[in-house]
């Protein structure tokens, strides 16, 4: 009796030690021992206020930076590069300060053959979005042809604040633009919701095939085409406060979106075509200016005051330098510092882990030509990942530690038999 007494007591503490560190354990949280995840990319060059660092196409060595106050500055993709030149000087015409300036940059994907690139960025006298078309120098590929604008669209602008101002072409060769609300605070337009007007929406366009007295064209699959109800035909997806930056997953295709919170909450949406994304009914899952709740799509992630003030909104890292990264949405907090990975598990549950907890004002994340990740920051310097210091991600389940727990206990009880404390 006491023998198997002793078995019990011997197989529980076994169980229980190994329960004991199940429950304790954390995720690493990308320190590195006092290192950190990131480290200057380009330690020579500084920019002014950069918010967004754009490549020209696969495989190309150049890179792009966006300032705010209105440059395109292009250097070559190199860590002991020491000058950067402007590609694009647009400081006379931006109506620069807070939210607004040059905030957007994309290159078209037959970039190497016609040099079309397009820029979103404000204007005053009235208040305005513009997205232009440039086109690059034929006898100088870091120089742009200055007087070579084409604008394609201009939306008028209520307030200071909510920009948007992400650029990016999909994997179908479209155009997509990201718009804020407007501004103020709260919506106070209802614009998100307002499907009449092209604020607080993704939009969708073709640049290739100029049609109705544009200088663009309208998808024929864009969710809205052809109503009767006076919404408008470039909206892809709408319900959006700030969504700030966006990208494609270079992998699936999905369309990645952080879209600044009021005052709540931060969101991370995997955006489809149509859907309402819930702004300004809806801030993340929880309600904000009340209204039917019915059909609205809630976040994929999410998170409080506690963590951050600002989302900055990355990329599903496909590069061949950070591993450990493979298949994660990148993100950041432009208040907070911090960095984060979000995976989506094949039952889709989402995982986030922290890698970095930074004192940086993170402005914007962008790929060069090889899908290396970056990261934008205020003090004026472009960053990249040290791959040595990048937390790996937990594999271990519950039932992994049940198991060992299970055959620890009946090796335990199985050696006790012949032990003389027994």
């Amino acid at each position: 009796m006491s023998k198997k007494l002793g078995f019990s007591l011997v197989g529980f503490m076994v169980l229980a030690i190994v329960l004991a560190v199940f429950l304790s354990w954390q995720a690493p949280d990308g320190s590195g021992q006092g290192q950190t995840a990131l480290q200057a990319a380009f330690p020579n060059l500084t920019f002014s206020q950069p918010v967004g660092i754009v490549s020209s196409g696969a495989g190309s060595n150049s890179l792009f930076v966006i300032e705010q106050p209105g440059t395109i500055r292009v250097f070559e993709n190199s860590q002991t590069v020491a000058t950067s030149s402007i590609f694009l000087d647009l400081s006379n015409r931006v109506l620069y300060g807070g939210e607004q300036g040059l905030l957007g940059l994309a290159f078209h994907p037959n970039y190497a053959a016609n040099g079309y690139f397009y820029v979103d960025y404000v204007v005053d006298n009235p208040r305005r979005t513009i997205v232009s078309r440039y086109t690059v120098s034929t006898s100088n590929p870091n120089q742009a042809q200055s007087d070579s604008e084409l604008v394609l669209l201009e939306i008028a602008q209520p307030f200071t604040n909510h920009k948007g101002g992400q650029l990016a072409f999909g994997p179908d060769g479209y155009l997509y633009i990201a718009m804020g609300d407007g501004g103020s605070g709260g919506d106070p337009f209802g614009n998100g919701k307002n499907r009449a007007v092209l604020l607080g929406k993704i939009l969708r366009i073709d640049v290739n095939t100029p049609s109705g007295g544009r200088n663009y064209g309208i998808p024929a699959d864009n969710p809205f085409v052809g109503n009767t109800l006076g919404y408008m035909e470039e909206i892809y997806a709408y319900g959006f406060r700030n969504p700030w930056r966006f990208s494609f997953d270079t992998l699936t295709g999905r369309l990645w979106v952080g879209d600044v919170g009021q005052s709540q909450r931060e969101e991370i949406d995997i955006v489809e075509r149509g859907l309402n994304y819930g702004w300004n009914i809806m801030e993340g899952s929880l309600p904000y200016a009340g209204g039917s709740q019915v059909g609205l799509e809630l976040p994929v992630w999410e998170y409080g005051r506690d963590q951050g003030i600002a989302i900055i909104g990355g990329y599903v890292y496909r590069g061949p330098t950070a591993t450990a990264l493979t298949g994660s949405y990148v993100y950041g907090d432009y208040g907070s510092g911090r960095i984060w990975a979000l995976t989506i598990g094949s039952t889709g549950t989402p995982s986030n882990t922290l890698l970095d907890d930074t004192t940086l004002q993170i402005s914007s994340f962008g790929l060069d030509g090889n899908g290396e990740l970056y990261v934008c920051a205020f003090d004026g310097k472009i960053y990249r990942f040290n791959p040595g210091v990048i937390p790996e991600f937990p594999t271990i389940t519950v039932f992994s530690f049940f198991l060992v727990a299970i055959l620890l206990a009946t090796l335990v009880v199985k050696n006790c038999g012949n032990s003389p404390l027994y």
